[in-house]
Formats: structure tokens, sequence, C-alpha cells
């Protein structure tokens, strides 16, 4: 069962310039950076009440969202739900 959207992703140009903005727009301080290296990405997190926005920046041009912001420009990436079960959930959408 779904629970809730855990949260939104949104590629941006510069994770820095985007906190900016986001952190006004949302009246919320980013809580948590990463870099995940294995997906070319620097992510920042914001909490809105239960969910979350993460911002999502390319750390190298043959990164899955380098090849997303050449294409479609800086915005909305993807969506995340946490559910009970994933194996469950996954069955149930096949």
């Amino acid at each position: 069962m779904v629970k809730h959207i855990e949260h939104i992703g949104v590629a941006v140009d510069n994770i820095e310039e985007a906190l900016k903005t986001f952190e006004v727009l949302l009246s919320s301080q980013s809580y948590k950076k990463e870099i995940v290296e294995s997906e070319g990405v620097k992510t920042a997190f914001i909490r809105v009440g239960e969910s979350k926005v993460e911002l999502l920046e390319a750390t190298n041009k043959d990164s899955p969202i380098a090849k997303f912001l050449k294409t479609n420009k800086t915005g909305f990436h993807h969506i995340a739900f946490e559910v009970d079960n994933i194996d469950v959930e996954l069955k149930r959408l096949k």
C-alpha cells in the first residue's frame, strides 16, 4: 500500500543557487546534502511537511541527471512514494 509521497525530485543546473530559491519558497532549510558517486549526482533535501523536495545536480556529463538536463532543462525529474512493501507493490503494478 502506498503511504505517502516520500519526495519529489527536481533536476537543477546549480544546486547552491537552486537552494537559495527553494529555501525561500518553501520556508525551510536544506537538512541533508550528499554526493552519490555511482549516479554522478549531488543532492540536497528540503522537508515540506511529511514529504521532501530533492534537488539533483549532475556531477559529470554522462550521468542520468546531466542527460535529463540536456533534453528537458531544469525541472521536475521524479516522484518517490513510501510503500509498506516494495515487492508487493511491484507485483501489484505489473
